[in-house]
């Protein structure tokens, strides 16, 4: 059942990314649900203050939609997703660093969730910058540890997404976990 259910979502998506209107609308109810726990697992099942779960949602939609690729799979779909959620998440915390360092100034009194979203920012921009090291350093790598960390892909389906071995993966992630965590300061949650 599932396999056909990853063969009509595949069908759907090529459809859409050859110009089929309709395809876009029968794709997105069968999506959308998946896309929401994404995203709610990228905020850590906690309304930010200034992005919510929705807005983060309808953000990436829109990126996607302006101009779809070939997407191979259901997998390298929801990998995408992923990684445009997790741009949105990078560009909406430069965003809100740039406003605390003087970008539309104005006096304001800081709360403890205040302190919380910070910190929360201020980690996200830290893992963005690593992911930009590790990237130019092993792009594979980089691609592995973004597919199991940002979208939850099961090692078999990062191999199909990658091109490569269950085995390579695995080595890659425990490359990537190290790296990661060495530069963290902190073992990575597995």
């Amino acid at each position: 059942m599932a396999l056909r259910e990853d063969t009509a979502l595949t069908t759907l998506l090529k459809a859409w990314h050859d110009g089929d209107a309709a395809a876009l609308e029968r794709l997105m109810p069968q999506v959308h649900a998946e896309i929401v726990r994404m995203a709610r697992s990228r905020l850590r099942g906690e309304a930010s203050a200034t992005l919510s779960h929705d807005d983060l949602v309808n953000e990436a939609l829109l990126r996607l939609l302006s101009a779809p690729p070939a997407w191979q799979n259901r997998a390298h779909f929801f990998a995408t997703v992923a990684l445009t959620l997790r741009a949105v998440l990078v560009d909406h915390a430069r965003a809100r660093s740039a406003q605390r360092r003087g970008g539309d100034w104005q006096a304001v009194t800081m709360t403890l969730s205040d302190l919380g979203e910070e910190a929360m920012t201020a980690e996200l921009l830290t893992l963005d910058a690593l992911l930009r090291q590790l990237e130019a350093l092993d792009p594979r790598t980089s691609q592995v540890i973004q597919l199991s960390c940002f979208v939850g892909l099961s090692r078999s389906e990062m191999a199909e997404v990658l091109g490569i071995s269950v085995p390579t993966v695995d080595r890659e992630l425990r490359f990537a976990r190290a790296w990661l965590g060495e530069r963290l300061g902190r073992p990575l949650d597995a």
